[in-house]
């Protein structure tokens, strides 16, 4: 973009990787059941519990990259499952950092609910 992209314009990246956030949950599951097995032999998948949907909430999230595509010739170099691969090894690998934050910053509450 900064080399080719026109001044003013607003390019999307994406990953061409449209699925609903309750399947990534589960290969985010996989993963860990793979890399980090639980102490108990049980499944991640079994911890997720569904909860009532807050207004607004999206059910997957998108972006068109295509503008980007066509007139840059952009396109990613990491797929969705070598890249969501990598990214739960990095937070396997940095244990003491996602608890930094939810010792701080996050207190595990569900945020965007009415209150």
């Amino acid at each position: 973009m900064l080399q080719q992209g026109r001044v003013g314009e607003t390019y999307n990246i994406g990953g061409l990787n449209e699925q609903p956030n309750i399947e990534i949950v589960r290969i985010i599951c996989a993963l860990l059941d793979r890399k980090a097995p639980r102490a108990n032999g049980q499944p991640y998948a079994a911890q997720i519990t569904h909860v009532a949907d807050r207004p607004g909430h999206d059910r997957r999230y998108a972006i068109d990259c295509a503008k980007i595509q066509r007139e840059l010739g952009w396109a990613p170099r990491e797929s969705f499952a070598t890249g969501i691969e990598k990214t739960v090894a990095w937070y396997l690998q940095h244990p003491a950092w996602a608890a930094d934050i939810t010792a701080k910053k996050y207190a595990r509450e569900r945020l965007g609910t009415k209150t």
